[in-house]
């Protein structure tokens, strides 16, 4: 068990980014020090979200300079931290070469953290943001599972650097994690594995894959049907709340699937009918697997037919409860999810209405 002093500072890695935002926000209402390293802290346009969340909590927020790649770069930023949350890691679809893009910056990133943690003598806990990328690869997966769902004991066998070379990238730097973590013995890791990431982030304007996909549902592009391409879906708020919990929750341990929906891109497109169904060309049909395999990867490159085939049509089932009994949360409605994350969007006008 390890119990974390909450008047110490805590470090985050990727602060900017949009899972690490809501974590960020959470952790300076809490009235904490946060410690982020940044790869540029000179450029205030990068860091205008976080000083504003700052300026309106009890906490305080300190930037230091550092990089991914550049080992050693964020010794200075863990000084005296207790607690060491690592969320930065790349999430690219579209590469031409995974080896420098995907697996390189996953791998040697976490093992440059997780050094610097071995060099720090303050440091208790590192919380590490994995995937559900790390647990299945494709969800033709589930059929080889024990009781035909995803859990913690599951690891993505199926994943390469031709195939799903992000879900590889993901494998493998958890499995350095791990072998790092249990080399020694002063701190302990417990690891969070969340499913697709979706709802409001502090930045408006961000861009990322989920930020992708879901304006894709209302700015036309799906507007012929979207497939039932199935996975599983967790609010970023949320997942927050779940990274809070597995920081300071002193029995907590090992890894652990947060993910709120067992679902697919069509079903997430309908919640978002109602309410915006008659400014914006939301997909009103499932897409057949047939045409999506025809058209599938013309429309883009980065979608391969293999991929269809294990994923389309075919259900993502994820066992969430230990999240839920260990972490205490409790996950919100899609469709709340859903709805704040679009608007935001068409707030911020990134969507614009049809017509």
């Amino acid at each position: 068990m390890t119990a974390i002093d909450s008047s110490a500072p805590v470090m985050v890695t990727g602060a900017t980014g949009y899972v690490a935002g809501q974590l960020v926000k959470k952790l300076l209402k809490q009235g904490l020090t946060v410690h982020a390293p940044v790869r540029d802290p000179d450029k205030p346009e990068k860091l205008k979200y976080l000083n504003e969340i700052a300026a309106a909590s009890s906490g305080e927020i300190k930037y230091f300079k550092a990089d991914l790649l550049d080992d050693g770069s964020y010794d200075e930023a863990m000084a005296g931290c207790a607690l060491v949350f690592h969320t930065a890691s790349p999430f690219k679809i579209d590469v031409k070469d995974p080896q420098s893009e995907l697996i390189d910056p996953a791998r040697l990133g976490t093992r440059n953290v997780l050094q610097s943690a071995n060099r720090t003598p303050e440091v208790k806990r590192v919380v590490l943001t994995s995937s559900c990328a790390a647990i299945y690869g494709d969800n033709a997966d589930l059929r080889t599972t024990p009781d035909g769902v995803f859990t913690e004991e599951t690891w993505n066998t199926s994943s390469s650097m031709t195939h799903n070379p992000y879900s590889y990238s993901k494998t493998v730097a958890e499995k350095e994690a791990w072998k790092i973590a249990e080399s020694q013995s002063r701190w302990d890791m417990v690891v969070v594995n969340p499913t697709l990431v979706i709802g409001p982030g502090i930045n408006p304007h961000a861009t990322s894959e989920s930020f992708n996909l879901i304006k894709q549902m209302g700015d036309g592009t799906m507007k012929t049907g979207a497939p039932r391409w199935g996975f599983g879906a967790v609010d970023v708020r949320d997942l927050a709340e779940a990274h809070y919990n597995a920081g300071f929750t002193p029995t907590a341990k090992g890894r652990h699937i947060v993910s709120g929906h067992n679902t697919n891109m069509f079903a997430m497109s309908q919640t978002l009918l109602e309410k915006y169904g008659e400014d914006y060309p939301i997909p009103r049909r499932a897409l057949p697997k047939w045409l999506m395999w025809v058209i599938g990867p013309i429309v883009d490159k980065s979608i391969t037919r293999k991929a269809i085939s294990r994923n389309v049509g075919l259900p993502w089932i994820g066992d969430n409860s230990k999240s839920v009994r260990e972490l205490g949360i409790s996950y919100r409605p899609l469709a709340e999810s859903m709805n704040d994350f679009f608007q935001q969007m068409i707030d911020s006008g990134l969507v614009k209405k049809a017509g």
